[in-house]
């Protein structure tokens, strides 16, 4: 039963703040990890778990919280999960040491799994097929301010004041989400509460988080090495594991399979997941790179780069905001294809970089990036969405939303792997001693200090000069998979939707 009143649009807004919330907290991370090395005499290990815990568990929490919404109710589950996320963030503020850091990175990450999926899974209750496809581009505008904003204020925070104060600014935010979401979001469960699959759970949240684990070890050491390929395969079989077992649950009488495999009948349900993944592949393999590009290249701060990216997130609020409005006059399959045609665009503009290009030559090629970005995913995601009922819309936004988080660590992992490579093969290292070479081989950065500390300025254009190379192959690629997103929007999406009444909708 959809909500009528005019409060559904001001519980919009509730839900925007807590997906901020948590948005700002992913982000502002990136800037911290030096500062925290230090204050929580962190290793490199260390730090590099106070990421991929929350990652992992991120993922792992996907499909229970969206059961949990389906059974409990999903303004009730909200409410505990910001509660929970406020707890987080205090404990990660106050935190002793790297391990218990970690743990409250964990529960952060359960909680923000909850809060992700069970607002999106309102939008079926909030509001009417018409109207989601406008509800998601504002959702998609929410998540995509809290990407420079992390940078931004944490950047700002540790240069003026403790530490701490990065975790603890989502405090307010959560509260006065929490206070929102209790006054305007209705309660909304399924009318049959679906049972608990336990054997589901367990072989969904084990395949992914393996899944996940590998593609994030294959970006560190390389696609060739054991640690990534076989945590990889394993994520994989388990996944087909838990597919052969929801399907025998679907087919037995009385079975509550925890995902419903009908939605996959659905070619607007299939295509609106997988295109919305596929592109956030390719958007957060650009974004794995400027930054870098911004610090090593440009040579600014944490705090600039983060403002750097402003321009992209300008675009993907321009673009998304008016998808509901483009799809209505041209259908989703053009405008989803119309979106990744300009990300190849701007992609392809972005892959002519040089060190020399100026500071509006990077703006304009991102700001057209997001700008496609917005138009294209707001619409696959209105794509998947429209097709959800109330009574099982949490397990399907926990669906879209797990496939999703899989494209930004592909993205991550398969564009920075061709930006690495480059990068490595483009040095010149002649008559560098063997662990010297080694050193500027790591990293931009790396290859940066090194040039300044041995006094060569051959060695540090060879540096900047490798890496913008690097950074260029892989936005070519960008473009690339954008071009692939064209022809498979145009090919599998459906010009007209079917109903359950099977009646054809435009």
């Amino acid at each position: 039963m959809v909500e009528r009143n005019s409060r559904r649009w001001w519980a919009l807004g509730a839900i925007s703040l807590a997906i901020l919330a948590i948005t700002l907290d992913i982000t502002v991370l990136t800037v911290a990890l030096p500062t925290l090395a230090v204050a929580l005499k962190a290793s490199e290990s260390q730090l590099q778990w106070f990421v991929t815990a929350y990652t992992l568990a991120l993922v792992a929490g996907m499909l229970p919280a969206g059961l949990f919404g389906d059974r409990f109710g999903r303004k009730t589950m909200m409410a505990v999960a910001l509660v929970l996320f406020t707890a987080g963030s205090i404990a990660c503020a106050t935190a002793p040491g790297p391990a218990f850091f970690i743990v409250a990175r964990i529960v952060l990450a359960l909680a923000g799994a909850v809060i992700t999926v069970v607002a999106l899974s309102t939008f079926p209750v909030l509001f009417s097929e018409e109207e989601r496809p406008r509800a998601v581009g504002i959702w998609s505008a929410a998540n995509f301010i809290g990407l420079p904003l992390g940078p931004i204020l944490g950047g700002w925070l540790l240069s003026h004041v403790w530490w701490g104060w990065i975790f603890l600014m989502n405090v307010p935010v959560t509260l006065l989400a929490l206070a929102a979401v209790l006054l305007l979001v209705p309660e909304s469960r399924a009318a049959e509460a679906p049972r608990f699959d336990g054997v589901g759970i367990l072989l969904s949240s084990v395949g992914l988080v393996a899944l996940m684990y590998g593609v994030t070890e294959a970006g560190n050491s390389g696609w060739g090495s054991a640690s990534a390929i076989l945590p990889a395969l394993a994520g994989l079989a388990v996944l087909g594991w838990f597919g052969l077992w929801e399907r025998r649950l679907a087919s037995a009488p009385g079975g509550h399979p925890l995902v419903d495999l009908t939605l996959f009948r659905s070619r607007s349900f299939t295509w609106g997941v997988l295109l919305t993944a596929f592109g956030a592949l390719g958007l957060f393999g650009v974004m794995f790179g400027l930054p870098q590009y911004v610090q090593a290249v440009m040579g600014l701060g944490p705090q600039a780069s983060g403002i750097r990216l402003l321009p992209l997130v300008v675009g993907l609020i321009v673009g998304a905001v008016p998808s509901d409005r483009v799809a209505a006059r041209i259908g989703a399959k053009l405008t989803v294809a119309a979106g990744f045609l300009v990300i190849a665009a701007g992609s392809a503009l972005g892959a002519s970089m040089t060190v020399g290009s100026s500071g509006f030559f990077v703006v304009a090629w991102t700001f057209v990036v997001g700008a496609g970005s917005g138009l294209g995913f707001s619409t696959a995601a209105s794509a998947a969405l429209v097709e959800l009922s109330s009574e099982r819309s949490g397990v399907g936004s926990a669906l879209l939303q797990a496939v999703i988080k899989l494209g930004p660590a592909f993205g991550a992992s398969i564009l920075g792997s061709v930006l690495n490579s480059t990068y490595q093969h483009g040095l010149n290292l002649t008559g560098l001693p063997g662990t010297v070479a080694s050193a500027v081989k790591g990293s931009v950065f790396a290859g940066i200090t090194v040039a300044r500390q041995l006094g060569s300025p051959t060695l540090l254009a060879s540096v900047r000069t490798a890496f913008v190379s690097g950074m260029d192959h892989s936005v070519a690629v960008a473009a690339g998979i954008a071009v692939v997103g064209v022809l498979l929007a145009l090919v599998f999406m459906p010009s007209r939707r079917h109903s359950a009444a099977g009646q054809s909708q435009v």
